[in-house]
């Protein structure tokens, strides 16, 4: 949904990023900075709970920057290499199964039901990067799909945030359902990519 979005964050991430790489900053090094970022930043503030989900939220989205940022200067050094795709790809697991993890530990006790949709958020999310893996893997294009990583970690912190300024929890718990559910739905299409591939082929021959 915000990949038409990509284009223009290149632009606007180039200056910071050939200015990373006179400094001799590696791609590798921004994309795993990130990760550990994002990762303290929901360790630390989400269980506190309270304005500390808001400023939680900010640290995190300064880091998740970063994700845009080392594909742009990979791009412009000509660095790209298969370990900084694998590192990308493997590193975005982790900080999603952070901020969720971290969103699951926070509601254990108090909201229950906003735990258990976090819990739902982080399995179902887990399998949506690799049902797309699995079918690349097997030559099968199976990009499609209505909630990708970044509309799915997006509307979760917004909500985060929503919660931390003080709107009432509910807010969350329902928009986790709903990304639970849009999961769901994209393992589906992405499942369903695969059967017509495989329909197309077996016709073929």
């Amino acid at each position: 949904m915000l990949g038409w979005l990509r284009p223009f964050a290149g632009k606007v991430w180039a200056a910071p990023a050939r200015g990373l790489l006179r400094l001799g900053v590696h791609p590798n090094a921004v994309t795993i900075v990130g990760t550990i970022g994002v990762v303290f930043g929901a360790c630390f503030f989400f269980p506190k709970g309270g304005i500390w989900l808001f400023w939680g939220v900010l640290f995190i989205a300064f880091f998740v920057m970063t994700d845009m940022l080392d594909g742009t200067m990979a791009r412009l050094s000509g660095k790209s290499s298969r370990l900084g795709a694998f590192l990308d790809s493997t590193l975005d697991r982790v900080a999603d199964a952070a901020v969720f993890g971290a969103l699951v530990w926070t509601f254990r006790v108090d909201e229950p039901a906003t735990s258990l949709a976090a819990l739902l958020c982080l399995a179902l999310g887990s399998f949506v990067p690799y049902a797309r893996a699995r079918a690349e893997g097997l030559g099968i294009d199976a990009s499609v799909g209505i909630a990708e990583r970044s509309d799915r970690l997006l509307l979760a912190l917004l909500a985060t945030a929503a919660v931390g300024l003080g709107a009432p929890v509910w807010v969350l718990t329902a928009t986790l359902y709903v990304l639970a559910v849009a999961s769901a739905f994209t393992v589906g299409q992405r499942t369903m990519a695969v059967v017509r591939a495989e329909r197309a082929a077996v016709e073929s021959n």
